[in-house]
This record gives C-alpha cells, sequence and structure tokens, in this order.
C-alpha cells in the first residue's frame, strides 16, 4: 500500500474536518454528477459559498468535475477515503473479525 504525501493527507482532514462538506460528499454519493445549482438546493447558503467548500474537496481529491455542455457535474472520488481506511480504520477491524470468527467457533463447541 502508497502512503499519501502529507500534505495530501492534511488537505483530505482538512476537507473532512466541515461538516457541509461531509454533507457535499454524501450528497453525490447519494447521486453522482451533480450542477452546482442541485447541491445549492440541499443547502442554505450562497452558491459562492459552496462553490468554495467543493473548491476544497476537489483540492483534497475527494472530487471530480467534467463539463457537459455548459454544465460542470460534480462527481465523488471515494480513492482518497479507501486510503484513509486501509491506513488507519482497516487494521482495527482485523483483530474484531478475528475475536468474532474465534467466539463462533467457541459457541459451536459448546452447542455440541
Amino acid at each position: 500500500m502508497t502512503q499519501m504525501p502529507a500534505q495530501d493527507t492534511d488537505l483530505l482532514f482538512k476537507a473532512l474536518a466541515d461538516p457541509t462538506r461531509r454533507r457535499l460528499l454524501d450528497l453525490l454519493h447519494a447521486k453522482d454528477a451533480r450542477t452546482l445549482n442541485e447541491l445549492c438546493h440541499h443547502l442554505d447558503m450562497t452558491r459562492q459559498a459552496v462553490t468554495q467548500h467543493l473548491n476544497v474537496l476537489e483540492a483534497a481529491n475527494l472530487l471530480a468535475t467534467r463539463f457537459k455542455g455548459r454544465e460542470k457535474l460534480h462527481f465523488l472520488n471515494p480513492v482518497p477515503l479507501q486510503e484513509i481506511y486501509e491506513r488507519w480504520l482497516g487494521k482495527f477491524d482485523k483483530p474484531r473479525l478475528k475475536a468474532l470468527h474465534d467466539l463462533k467457533l467457541q459457541l459451536e463447541d459448546d452447542h455440541e
């Protein structure tokens, strides 16, 4: 597994620290390829404020954009989130899953 450079990690955690940006990620997870107008519809803030949040997410590589005609579409990029999971969270799953497996085996042995 390749680790993200420290600067990229800092940008990623900065982006995730804000509840509005997390809300934007949730919206894009629910339905990708949204326009700025669609995203603004779900938030009680100006287009300029939403654009600033989207810029932070884009700098953290959490979203990608593509133009379709005159519309700019926003897409969720889950790769940096997966890298965080693998680096910091996934290693905690292995002992928990092993403990559950061991408990299952013990309960099956007790039952027989």
